[in-house]
């Protein structure tokens, strides 16, 4: 029989695992309803995992936060937090490896954590990206209204995005006009942007960002992380927006590293190291940034 000690460090990491696995709460972003555009309910929301070993969530209709634990301080002091939007093209969202997964990441950090189910498929409307960022701007309003309830510091609210999340983030953390309910909400810009291969910085024929994007001295502080044979994400749109953030006198940060393509989420390649150097740059400009 195990010594009494190792059995009981035993149990507590079963009952970590378990706790880890269970399904996080959910805070629904729009109770009284989701303002247009809106996703049809039917075909009902789906999560499959395909041969590739990436875990895929179908026609989300009502877009929600999902809470990654609240990690306590032991000076009982607020926390900061970080909101995930996981990528996807507008199409699915692949919230395990650009979603869960890095907030676990934060979790072990002492960060709040949630990984934001924007509305999906939206790909096919003329502004795609009109109900995400929607959702987006929902998300830090809301945690900022709840975080005296969660123990947060509502000064210390991050927005990060891996892709078309990076886009949603990056679009939802600049912006300044009115949003359905916003007029009663609390500030939904938030305190830093941190954006893993963000998709679409520039306008369509890559002429300067994304049109109605406006960097200034009000942009928050930025880390971007990006491959240079990133196909889908092309280095440009970050160099873009780097330097975009530089002349503004913007706190910015980014990292090109050679190889990695793109979707690789928390899951290094082989080959291809960046891929799994950037969270480790991420901590330490976190920790300049009082996160």
């Amino acid at each position: 029989m195990p010594h009494r000690a190792t059995w009981l460090v035993l149990v507590l990491l079963a009952a970590a695992a378990t706790a880890r696995a269970a399904d996080p709460p959910e805070i629904p972003l729009w109770p009284e309803g989701v303002p247009e555009p809106r996703v049809p309910a039917d075909p009902p929301e789906k999560v499959e995992r395909g041969k590739d070993g990436i875990q895929r969530r179908t026609n989300v209709s009502i877009p929600r936060l999902l809470v990654h634990g609240l990690p306590a301080r032991p000076d009982g002091s607020a926390r900061p937090a970080v909101i995930v939007a996981p990528g996807g093209g507008y199409s699915i969202l692949a919230d395990e490896h650009e979603g869960s997964e890095i907030a676990s990441w934060f979790n072990d950090r002492g960060i709040v954590a949630f990984t934001l189910l924007y509305r999906v498929p939206t790909g096919r409307a003329p502004d795609a990206d009109v109900g995400p960022v929607m959702d987006a701007r929902r998300a830090v309003a809301e945690v900022r209204r709840r975080a005296g309830a969660w123990g947060v510091d509502p000064g210390k609210i991050g927005l990060m995005g891996f892709s078309a999340g990076g886009h949603t983030a990056f679009v939802a953390g600049t912006a300044t006009g009115p949003y359905p309910g916003s007029e009663n909400a609390p500030a939904s810009r938030p305190d830093c942007l941190i954006l893993v291969y963000p998709w679409r910085l520039l306008a369509e024929g890559g002429d300067g960002l994304w049109p109605g994007v406006s960097i200034d001295g009000d942009t928050p502080p930025t880390f971007i992380a990006q491959t240079a044979d990133d196909t889908a994400s092309p280095v440009r749109g970050a160099l873009t927006l780097y330097g975009a953030l530089i002349a503004a006198k913007v706190p910015a940060e980014l990292h090109v590293y050679e190889k990695g393509g793109h979707g690789y989420g928390m899951r290094p390649r082989d080959g291809a190291p960046g891929t799994g150097d950037w969270p480790a740059r991420l901590a330490d400009w976190l920790k300049t940034r009082g996160f």
